[in-house]
């Protein structure tokens, strides 16, 4: 039997809204319900679930509709399969990100740290679904890592036509967080904050980040937070613990976890359900 364990948020549950879970992996097959309802019992009340693919985005969707008001979903093509999208594909994920569920493009933008994708065939991936989502006026959902100076022009080409959007999983310096603060973006911060090895230098730089422009995701089941005790023998990542991220940022910024919840409640729902 698994060994799952859920955060102490304290007498009452807060209220939370994960923006980034990778629902769709093949992790939560056997227990996806339960996930949610474990989600739910600590105060995680709506839920973003990300599409990095065209069958990922299909995938999200479907569990969207399933669970309205609930779970929501992104129709993106992250840039680790950027060679997927040919002109077809291109078209069919205009229209799923048409969706009533689908809240924002993306998974999108630039990785050359696996470069999985060669990296002009990921900047033609990442400029085709910026102009995409500013063709339907929905918010982007962003991804990047080790490519900021590229990713950085890239979205300032873009950046009059969109509506907005996150630098979602947040893990650079202080020269990035202000280039993105500055172009209008939301930051969403995860579980990499609570690694004492890779994440400590954003304990500090969360003060910087305006309380209506801080999102919370766990990206599970990836980046399981370091410091959970005791960890889930399944060593998996899901948004039950987003009230321990949510306690590490909040400590981080000298404010009370209710009141982060709050604002990151308020400023998700803001850029990504207000039209839902």
């Amino acid at each position: 039997m698994m060994n799952h364990t859920t955060p102490d948020a304290g007498p009452a549950p807060l209220t939370l809204v994960d923006i980034g879970i990778n629902l769709t992996h093949d992790s939560y097959d056997a227990d996806r319900d339960a996930v949610i309802a474990r989600a739910r019992s600590v105060g995680v009340v709506q839920m973003i679930v990300t599409g990095a693919s065209i069958d990922g985005t299909q995938k999200a969707i479907e569990f969207a509709r399933s669970r309205p008001g609930e779970l929501f979903a992104t129709a993106g093509v992250h840039p680790h399969h950027a060679t997927e999208l040919t002109p077809e594909a291109l078209a069919l994920l205009e229209e799923l990100v048409r969706q009533p569920e689908v809240v924002a493009a993306g998974e999108c933008g630039l990785d050359y740290f696996r470069d999985f994708s060669p990296r002009p065939v990921q900047r033609e991936a990442f400029h085709r679904q910026l102009e995409l989502a500013a063709r339907v006026g929905k918010p982007v959902f962003l991804h990047q890592r080790d490519a900021h100076e590229d990713f950085l022009a890239i979205l300032k080409e873009h950046r009059p036509s969109l509506r907005g959007g996150v630098t979602h999983c947040f893990t650079g310096g202080e020269r990035e967080l202000m280039a993105y603060l500055d172009l209008g973006f939301a930051i969403g911060m995860t579980g990499w904050i609570c690694d004492e090895r890779r994440g400590a230098h954003l304990l500090p730089l969360v003060r910087e980040i305006p309380a209506d422009r801080l999102l919370l995701e766990t990206d599970g089941p990836y980046l399981l937070p370091r410091d959970l005790h005791p960890k889930p023998a399944s060593r998996r990542n899901e948004p039950a613990y987003l009230p321990h991220i949510a306690a590490v940022v909040a400590r981080a910024r000298g404010e009370s976890v209710e009141a982060l919840a709050r604002s990151s409640t308020a400023a998700a729902r803001a850029l990504f359900l207000s039209g839902a």
